[in-house]
């Protein structure tokens, strides 16, 4: 997706904290008009994950539809929409692409319940999830929900935006040239742990598998030093290149981008000169974060607005 909008606010997972978000708007100079927000000189970009957690999710998802809507903002999917689709689609073979497991369920139960009845309501935003972007690119920065990778992107350029049923049923079929592309682009890149090592999540769910610093070098890394997440319990033994998904990451000299996902703590800052997380945990009680991009090379820590 391309264009040439270079004053643009970047904003991080808002997971249905309206007050939070138009907090954030106002503090950035956004003014309120009807259902909408605008800014005389700037547009809005969020980065996905609108739904699930939070308490105001009809809210949150009735603002940014609405700035998009009015030519004020561009909404990237997230997983957590992404997942609301899987969750809806009817698999061939009967069920739906994401089971109606338990820890499916209390993942989505916030939005489920704020949808009750509501069901055509749902639905419509449904449809629109469909059409959100799975990343943008101008001339100057590029945004995405998780993870950047060139051949991903490739493959999702030509249906991003105009999602049907199908594509989304391709995407769960491992093997398939959009598996990989939907789940390392929505959700990052995964390793596995070795043999008999496992962690907790914040959500209590056994996990055999870390997020990985995708944007790094991967080489002579250890486990401890490759995990987004600093889990104690890892060991310090080097990662072996063959258990690697992949050993692409994003360079120093590509331009700045943009992403959220990774539920990063305490105070928000860059991850280095053209890699920025936007996502410090609004949901578990951190800060909903923007970067105020005004066409730099070079990324600053001052540029970002928290609330």
């Amino acid at each position: 997706m391309q264009a040439s909008h270079t004053m643009t606010d970047l904003i991080g997972d808002i997971h249905g904290h309206a007050d939070a978000l138009e907090r954030l708007l106002q503090q950035l100079g956004y003014i309120k008009k009807g259902d909408s927000y605008a800014h005389p000189e700037r547009m809005a970009l969020f980065v996905g994950d609108y739904i699930d957690r939070g308490p105001q999710i009809r809210e949150t998802l009735h603002i940014v539809k609405s700035m998009v809507e009015n030519g004020q903002a561009i909404a990237l999917m997230g997983n957590h929409e992404y997942n609301a689709l899987c969750f809806h689609v009817h698999h061939p073979e009967g069920g739906h692409l994401r089971a109606h497991q338990i820890k499916n369920i209390v993942q989505h139960y916030q939005t489920l319940e704020a949808f009750h009845g509501k069901q055509r309501e749902y639905e419509d935003y449904l449809e629109w999830f469909k059409t959100l972007p799975l990343f943008y690119e101008n001339e100057q920065f590029r945004a995405v929900h998780a993870c950047w990778l060139d051949y991903n992107i490739g493959h999702l350029q030509p249906l991003s935006g105009q999602l049907n049923d199908e594509h989304i049923r391709q995407s769960v079929q491992k093997g398939h040239s959009l598996y990989h592309a939907f789940d390392q682009t929505l959700k990052g890149i995964e390793l596995s742990l070795p043999a008999g090592m496992s962690w907790f999540d914040h959500e209590k769910n056994e996990r055999f598998d870390i997020r990985t610093r995708w944007w790094d070098d991967p080489k002579n890394q250890t486990y401890r030093q490759i995990s987004v997440e600093e889990i104690p319990t890892l060991p310090d033994s080097t990662v072996e290149p063959d258990s690697l998904p992949t050993t692409n990451h994003y360079a120093q000299k590509e331009k700045p981008l943009f992403f959220g996902h990774y539920w990063l703590k305490g105070d928000p800052k860059i991850i280095r000169h053209n890699v920025c997380c936007l996502d410090f945990s609004i949901a578990k009680g951190g800060k909903l974060v923007a970067y105020r991009y005004d066409g730099e090379g070079q990324l600053n820590n001052a540029k970002l607005v928290y609330v």
